[in-house]
């Protein structure tokens, strides 16, 4: 090769690296995001109208977007909670990826959806030696009696250095597994096993490293602890709100990079009392639709109030997508009364979770419960989306598959 064309190659390599520069362990993120057939698959399942026809002519740029939130990294294809789902949602243009935040027999902290999920989520049941410090070990099918398969295992049954020997899995169980092996066997058909073979878990701290090295913000949720409290003598959840907190302030990141969540009120009020500018963003995830019986559309069934969670100091409120949405005499997908008061009272919404119920063609389940009436297609992914940004008017989406949530803000002009 000519010294001049080896110079002007050495020279494009190094603006190319220069444009996106290697991250921590070498990870390196595209230009752009990578959004994958999905979104487009979920536009062309659509029904026919103005929003179909204004996703289906959008091509791109698409650009990484705080509304676009990595519900526990991108959970629909990876095993959640490990490097390779955060990776996923960065790559997929997540601007916010979430550490739910449990702890271990030593009271070190690690990136788990619940305290004691480690027998579906893990390998533990296969590990012998670990297996046996499970609260409650593997208790096996029985078809006679029509008893299902069983296990227990928490993160506070084990180490810190013995939670580092465990590989993560698709969440899932076969409850008629006669053997661990069967019982680990169980993702949901309408997930995939293809890539989790090797699923590295997740230290809080290491997660903090490695969404820092992907350009990315922080949501991290404080899990409620499945063991009595103050643990282990004196830790208390006092305590245990803090050191999650404690963990960023140590690594240098911003408040306002930092959207800590917890399903306890309580939590949040202690936030917004001790470090106020973490609590100033902190998000009280709703969870009164459980204790209370909530009706989205019966304000004397949430308590307290939006306007009085104002008043306690609370900025943003995280329900479930179909506390948000109910149906109008035509049948159209609106607001609800919640949506519409929560706003008035000031409060900010950021919603979950987008692309969990799996397929719709039968309305879905959970997150569409309040208007599965009128679901019936995968495409309806998009169109409650749609109601959901522009007319409840959520600040962000926590998603399964970050890639549907930076389409859509990429193609709708959101920030």
């Amino acid at each position: 090769m000519p010294a001049r064309h080896r110079s002007a190659l050495l020279a494009a390599l190094w603006l190319l690296t220069a444009a996106v520069p290697a991250l921590a362990d070498d990870i390196m993120l595209p230009r752009e995001p990578q959004i994958g057939p999905r979104p487009f698959y979920l536009v062309d399942k659509m029904k026919d109208g103005p929003l179909k026809q204004q996703l289906s002519q959008c091509t791109g740029p698409f650009r990484k977007t705080d509304f676009s939130i990595g519900h526990r990294g991108a959970a629909l294809e990876f095993p959640e909670h490990t490097k390779e789902s955060y990776v996923a949602a960065a790559r997929m243009g997540a601007g916010i990826i979430e550490c739910d935040v449990t702890f271990t027999k030593d009271r070190e902290l690690v990136c788990r959806h619940s305290q004691c999920d480690l027998h579906t989520t893990t390998n533990i049941l296969t590990v012998p030696e670990l297996a046996a410090k499970c609260s409650q070990g593997f208790s096996p099918a029985d078809p006679a009696t029509g008893k299902k398969a069983s296990a227990k295992c928490c993160t506070s049954d084990i180490t810190l250095a013995e939670f580092r020997r465990l590989t993560a899995k698709m969440d899932g169980f076969n409850p008629d597994a006669k053997t661990p092996e069967e019982y680990q066997n169980g993702t949901p058909r309408w997930r995939t096993d293809l890539y989790a073979n090797s699923g590295t878990l997740m230290t809080h701290d290491e997660s903090i490293a490695l969404i820092k090295s992907l350009g990315a913000k922080f949501t991290p949720e404080l899990k409620a602890p499945e063991v009595p409290m103050p643990f282990d003598g004196d830790y208390s959840q006092e305590k245990y709100a803090s050191q999650m907190l404690d963990a960023y302030k140590k690594a240098g990141i911003a408040p306002g990079d930092v959207f800590a969540q917890s399903f306890n009120l309580a939590d949040v009020l202690y936030w917004v009392k001790t470090e106020p500018a973490f609590g100033a963003q902190a998000v009280y995830l709703e969870d009164r639709y459980e204790k209370q019986g909530l009706d989205p559309n019966k304000p004397d069934t949430w308590k307290p109030s939006m306007a009085e969670l104002k008043a306690q100091g609370v900025a943003i409120l995280g329900p479930p997508i179909w506390t948000m949405l109910t149906l109008n005499d035509k049948r159209e997908i609106v607001p609800s009364e919640y949506a519409k008061a929560a706003k008035a009272a000031g409060l900010d919404l950021i919603g979950w979770s987008l692309e969990r119920d799996g397929p719709l063609h039968k309305g879905g389940g959970f997150y569409h419960k309040s208007i599965k009436s009128v679901v019936d297609r995968d495409g309806d992914t998009l169109t409650v989306l749609d109601v959901l940004a522009k007319q409840v008017g959520v600040r962000g989406m926590f998603s399964d598959w970050p890639a549907t949530t930076t389409f859509y803000a990429s193609c709708t002009g959101m920030k």
